[in-house]
């Protein structure tokens, strides 16, 4: 027999987060709160005017006649059993069980009903063999549990339990579970545990530390059967397994959600260091899985305590093509570029371990220079003697070509000229007006705190933009990255928008051009001689080829303009929980409009007729509003989780 007490009632539910539950404090506490709230002495349960026909006053009987009797005919006011019996049955009725109750409720009723003299304290010491409280704010596990004389079952999840004496654990235990509490060191168990215990559930923890070790031996726990230590945090799986080993009748363990499940080598040691394992992590050991794993705890010394992930971002699709909104670009521009890449955060690689594979990109993300290294560079003084400067030139018309420009103005003053195009359109320039446009960064394009932040190379816009982007990240501190596989990684689409403008240095007389003057007017003097009636003779035509206008080959670029397209949220835990791969398709929603879409088929168009002269052209359907339906804005992410899949592949990657 066994009696379960998990969760709240409803109407602890209704009475709000401010109330505090009568259940708070101990473990016994709760048990006597939900053997109230059966209400086991109280209509319809319990002897009263209910079904006093059937008791009388003990000094009338013999002991014999205390066992109730069930009467044919009830006096008036009295119910009879079966009817007190559907009261407590019946879903419709006031005195229904609650939704959370179980059969071992419905049980102590009925025996309320039946026998109600029989329901007292020593009953209930005597008849528990199981108790389960679960989710009722307990923080102490009291003494009190010693009075139980049959306890198998000690079931203390969900609670507040730090610590827990084991001198008031019940010896008769066999099965103890303290799932999802706050205890981080087995040391307290470990003072006088149940000896006959057989099944030890810490699951969801804050174990932490490599001496836990030192509390899972045989010195303990000597008829251990199964042991969940799942998510937890503990590190040093060699210490753990070489304590296990000790544990002779074990066969189910569970330490998958702990750091040291990460690492790729982890299954196959547990499994070739415990021999009589039956099942890791809830999966049963193959025989397969022994013959591969064969010898790899003889080596486990000489293996490097690693993680290792591989980040794989495929193609994004349905991307806004921003630049058949822009105007056409001027002879002085602004020329705009647009490029798209995918960021992402992860957990800083250890120095020296970062690896990337040929032919693939990869690269931290950087804040982009923007007009604060020009003021911290360049004197104030100077920045406004050259703004000044190339406004006078402008307003004075002077206009040349930009080779021509470069030859005589020279490199230093190109050096000297990094500011953007912003700066030329006023004629002075303070330092305050300076700083507003200083490139500020959206927070969103920021790593969370302790990672950092990744992206994939630029492409320019497509229907479908390749990224073709594999990273693998390899990392030793393994507490952090089991922090941030809980919390997940962002992804975030990002559109750069860059301003190039032609760069327009002011003309210098120079001596060289002096000279090069006076020599042509010599040359017109001689040429006036010759003919003697002061005509210069007919020059020979030379015919000349037009060259076509090619775009300046100087531009300055304004410090990007960034903006988030699309951002979201990818949830790691399944790498925690065992999975080798985390593959998705973030979905943004649809960010394309009608009419955008109607000028870049335009533009497309136009393409096609230029480049397919003396082919026929396709024909280009159009879009229609009652038939346009946009494809959204995604982007393919995979992250998965190296796995060694035998002892070989382990010593050969992981040997130090």
């Amino acid at each position: 027999m066994e009696a379960s007490y998990e969760s709240e009632s409803e109407s602890e539910s209704e009475a709000g987060p401010g109330t505090q539950r009568p259940g708070t404090g101990t473990v016994s506490a709760a048990v006597r709160e939900h053997l109230r709230k059966l209400c086991l002495r109280e209509f319809p349960c319990g002897a009263g005017s209910w079904n006093k026909s059937r008791f009388l006053p003990q000094t009338w009987r013999t002991w014999r006649e205390l066992v109730p009797r069930e009467e044919v005919v009830v006096s008036p006011g009295e119910e009879t059993v079966e009817a007190l019996l559907g009261l407590v049955r019946s879903r419709h009725s006031p005195w229904a069980l609650l939704n959370n109750s179980n059969a071992e409720d419905s049980f102590l009723r009925e025996s309320a009903i039946r026998n109600p003299l029989t329901i007292t304290d020593t009953f209930f010491y005597s008849y528990f063999r199981s108790l389960r409280v679960v989710d009722q704010e307990v923080t102490l596990v009291d003494k009190d549990l010693l009075k139980f004389l049959k306890l198998e079952e000690l079931v203390l999840s969900a609670n507040r339990i730090k610590e827990v004496d084991a001198t008031n654990l019940p010896p008769t235990l066999k099965v103890l579970e303290l799932y999802g509490n706050e205890i981080s060191s087995m040391e307290c168990l470990c003072a006088r545990p149940p000896a006959s215990l057989q099944h030890l559930g810490l699951g969801r923890n804050k174990l932490l530390g490599p001496l836990e070790s030192l509390y899972v031996t045989a010195n303990h726990w000597p008829n251990l059967i199964s042991l969940d230590l799942g998510f937890n945090d503990l590190t040093d799986l060699q210490s753990m397994v070489t304590s296990l080993r000790t544990l002779r009748h074990l066969r189910l363990l569970v330490l998958q959600g702990n750091p040291l499940a990460l690492v790729p080598y982890y299954r196959g040691l547990a499994i070739d260091s415990l021999a009589q394992l039956c099942v890791l992590d809830d999966i049963t050991v193959s025989p397969n899985e022994k013959h591969l794993f064969r010898g790899l705890s003889l080596n486990g010394d000489l293996l490097a305590q690693e993680a290792q992930f591989v980040v794989t971002i495929g193609n994004i699709r349905g991307v806004l093509d921003t630049s058949v909104l822009d105007p056409e670009p001027g002879p002085e521009g602004p020329f705009i570029t647009y490029n798209y890449y995918v960021t992402y955060d992860f957990v800083k690689d250890e120095e020296g371990e970062m690896n990337e594979s040929a032919g693939v990109l990869a690269e931290i993300v950087k804040p982009s220079p923007s007009l604060e290294l020009l003021v911290e560079e360049s004197p104030e003084e100077v920045v406004e003697d050259v703004i000044e400067d190339i406004v006078e030139e402008v307003t004075e018309g002077v206009e040349g070509s930009l080779e021509s420009e470069v030859e005589e103005s020279g490199e230093s003053e190109l050096s000297v000229i990094s500011g953007p195009s912003t700066i030329l359109q006023t004629p002075r320039a303070s330092a305050e007006e300076l700083a507003k446009l200083r490139l500020r960064i959206d927070p969103r394009l920021c790593p969370s705190p302790g990672t950092v932040l990744f992206s994939t190379a630029h492409k320019p816009w497509a229907e479908v933009i390749p990224c073709s982007y594999e990273m693998q990240h390899s990392l030793r501190d393994l507490v952090p990255l089991k922090a941030f596989l809980l919390a997940g990684t962002t992804v975030t689409i990002v559109e750069e928008k860059i301003l190039s403008w032609p760069v327009v240095l002011p003309a210098v007389d120079s001596p060289l051009s002096a000279k090069k003057g006076k020599g042509e007017k010599d040359k017109k003097g001689k040429e006036k001689d010759r003919t003697g009636k002061g005509e210069k003779e007919p020059a020979k035509e030379w015919k000349v080829p037009k060259k076509k206008k090619e775009p300046p080959k100087e531009l300055w670029q304004d410090p990007p303009i960034l903006q988030v397209l699309g951002r979201g949220l990818v949830i790691l835990e399944p790498l925690l929980a065992g999975e080798p791969l985390v593959s998705t398709v973030c979905n943004f929603g649809v960010v394309r409009t009608l009419t955008s879409d109607r000028l870049t088929l335009a533009r497309d168009s136009k393409k096609i007729k230029k480049v397919a002269k003396k082919e026929k052209p396709k024909a280009v359907i159009p879009i229609y509003e009652g038939d346009y339906h946009p494809e959204p804005l995604t982007v393919e992410v995979q992250i998965q989780l190296n796995q060694c899949r035998s002892a070989e592949e382990a010593l050969r990657m992981f040997a130090v």
